[in-house]
C-alpha cells in the first residue's frame, strides 16, 4: 500500500467517530453505515500492513476469548487468526470442561472469563431464538460488572454466527465486494440474488442470507430472495430487508423462481438453508432432547428437499446472469456436486471457475474480526494503526 492510498484510509476513519468503542457487534443492522465503513477502511489497513509484513499488535497482553457451541472450520480460524495480529492469546472455553457443566450461571460465566480480556467472540447458532438472545445476555453480564468496577475493562462481545445474523460473514463478503467493483458505491444499482439451494443436509442455519439481506439492502442494491414456498426467514428480518431497501432507494423482492432471480444479476449467492417453521420445531425437539421426534423431522425435511433439486447453480443457471459472468459467493462449505455429495448446491465446474475469488472472499475474515476487536476496544483506530505503520516503516533518506 502506497503512503499516499494509507493517508487516504487513515483519514477517512479518523473523519468518522469511533461509535464502535465499547460496543458489542451482534447484529450489522443495529450500527450505522459509517461505523461498518470503518470496520471495512480497519481490515483494509490491517491486511495492507499485514502484507507489507509490517506488524500490527496493539496488545502487549490479554485474551480473546471464543465460545463456539457449533462446529467452525473458517470462523474459529479466523478469530484465532485476528487475535493473533492484534497480539492476543486465545482462549477457547469449551463448556463441558467449565463449570457451566455444573449449573453456573452465564451471569457468573460471562464475568469469570472476563477479568483479563479484551474480546468475547461466540457462535450459538443451533437454536432458533436463543443464540442472539444469549449474546445480549452475556454483554449484559459485562456491563453489570463494569459498572460495578469489578472488570475495570468491558471486552466487546463479537457475534461469529447467531441464529439471526453473521456479521463477519456478511461483512467479508461484502469487503471482498468492494474489492471486485471497485468501491462501496460501485455496488449502488447492482442486481444481488441470495437464493436458496438444493443440499441433501438439513438444519443449516438462517443466519447466512439473513444477514446478506440484512446488509446489502442497505447499501441501494438490487437485491432478490429466491427460495421455494415454505423455505422462508424469520419474518422481521424479511420486514427489515424490504424497508431497508426502500430507504435506500434499492430494491428488494422475494420470489419463487430462481431462473428468474439469476436472469441479469451481478452478483449471486447459492446457499441452501431450513424453512423457519423447521427451524423452530427443530429446536424444540433439541431442547426436548427428543431424538426420535429429530429423525422424523430430519426425515420429513430431507423429503422435501429433494422436491426442489432442480434448485442448484449450474452453468446453465449462471448462464442466465449478466453476461454470464456474475459473481459467485459462497460463505462455504458448500455442496458441490459429484465432488463432496451426489447432488448439491453448485456445479462442479461453477465451483472451480469461482474457487480463488470463494477463498479470497473468505481471506477477508480474519482482518474483519480482527477490525471489530481494535474498533471495540481503542477510541482512535486511526491513531493505532497510524502509530503501527510509521513504526513498522524504515525512515526515509535524509
Amino acid at each position: 500500500m502506497s503512503t499516499e492510498v494509507l493517508d487516504q484510509l487513515l483519514h477517512a476513519i479518523a473523519g468518522r467517530a469511533n461509535r464502535l468503542h465499547g460496543r458489542d457487534v451482534l447484529l450489522t443492522w443495529d450500527h450505522a453505515l459509517d461505523d461498518l465503513r470503518n470496520l471495512l477502511d480497519v481490515a483494509e489497513v490491517l491486511r495492507q500492513l499485514r502484507a507489507e509484513n509490517i506488524a500490527t499488535r496493539c496488545f502487549d497482553s490479554g485474551l480473546a476469548v471464543s465460545l463456539f457451541r457449533d462446529q467452525s472450520t473458517r470462523t474459529r480460524f479466523s478469530f484465532a487468526s485476528a487475535a493473533n495480529l492484534l497480539g492476543l492469546a486465545v482462549q477457547d472455553l469449551d463448556e463441558t470442561k467449565s463449570q457451566i457443566a455444573h449449573g453456573e450461571t452465564v451471569r457468573e460465566s460471562a464475568v469469570m472469563i472476563s477479568f483479563l480480556s479484551e474480546v468475547v467472540g461466540i457462535r450459538d447458532d443451533m437454536y432458533l431464538g436463543a443464540g442472539h438472545a444469549f449474546m445480549l445476555e452475556v454483554g449484559a453480564a459485562l456491563d453489570e460488572a463494569h459498572r460495578a468496577g469489578v472488570l475495570p475493562v468491558r471486552p466487546p462481545v463479537v457475534n461469529l454466527q447467531c441464529d439471526v445474523d453473521h456479521p463477519t460473514q456478511s461483512l467479508a463478503d461484502l469487503q471482498h465486494l468492494v474489492g471486485e467493483f471497485g468501491s462501496l458505491e460501485a455496488l449502488k444499482g447492482r442486481k444481488l440474488v441470495m437464493s436458496w439451494t438444493y443440499s441433501p443436509s438439513y438444519g443449516k442455519p438462517l443466519s447466512v442470507p439473513q444477514g446478506i439481506i440484512g446488509l446489502m439492502t442497505r447499501l441501494g442494491m438490487d437485491v432478490v430472495l429466491a427460495h421455494p414456498e415454505g423455505y422462508g426467514l424469520i419474518p422481521e428480518v424479511v420486514d427489515r430487508a424490504a424497508r431497508q431497501a426502500r430507504e435506500s432507494g434499492g430494491r428488494f423482492t422475494v420470489t419463487h423462481d430462481m431462473a428468474e432471480a439469476f436472469s441479469g444479476a451481478d452478483i449471486v449467492y447459492p446457499k441452501s438453508w431450513a424453512p423457519y417453521a423447521v427451524m423452530e420445531r427443530r429446536t424444540e425437539l433439541l431442547r426436548a432432547r427428543d431424538t426420535a421426534g429429530l429423525a422424523e423431522l430430519e426425515r420429513a425435511c430431507l423429503a422435501q428437499n429433494a422436491e426442489h433439486a432442480a434448485w442448484t447453480c449450474d452453468r446453465a443457471m449462471m448462464d442466465r446472469t449478466r453476461d454470464g459472468r456474475a459473481h459467485y459467493l459462497h460463505c462455504l462449505p458448500a455442496d458441490i456436486t459429484g465432488v463432496s455429495c451426489e447432488r448439491g448446491e453448485v456445479s462442479a465446474e461453477v465451483f472451480d471457475q469461482h474457487r480463488d475469488a470463494l477463498y479470497r472472499e473468505a481471506g477477508h475474515k480474519p482482518y474483519v474480526i480482527a477490525a471489530m476487536i481494535l474498533a471495540g476496544r481503542f477510541a482512535d483506530p486511526a491513531g493505532v494503526l497510524r502509530a503501527l505503520a510509521e513504526r513498522g516503516r524504515p525512515p526515509a533518506a535524509g
